[in-house]
């Protein structure tokens, strides 16, 4: 049998407040029984997964090189400045 956790239970595995599983279940993975919510250990997998961020700049990136060889970034524009922001 899969081993089934309530909020409390899956919000301590996936190290999350317990609010942020309730006000985010519509979007997660989980099992409804009437009333009753659970979530397997396939559940807080697909979870941690769907929240898993890798980065994309610095000495841990893996960014492949466009067909180009263009930057990988080149389309990047800088931002105004936020004395220009405020005047708009």
């Amino acid at each position: 049998m899969t081993r089934r956790y309530r909020y409390a239970e899956a919000a301590e595995a996936l190290r999350v407040e317990e609010r942020w599983l309730r006000r985010n279940i519509a979007r997660l993975p989980h099992s409804k029984k009437g009333r009753a919510v659970t979530f397997t250990d396939a559940d807080l997998e697909r979870i941690d997964q769907m929240h898993h961020h890798e980065p994309t700049t610095g000495p841990l990136a893996v960014v492949a090189a466009p067909a180009s060889g263009a930057h990988p970034m080149a389309h990047l524009k800088p931002l105004p400045s936020r004395g220009a922001l405020r005047s708009a």
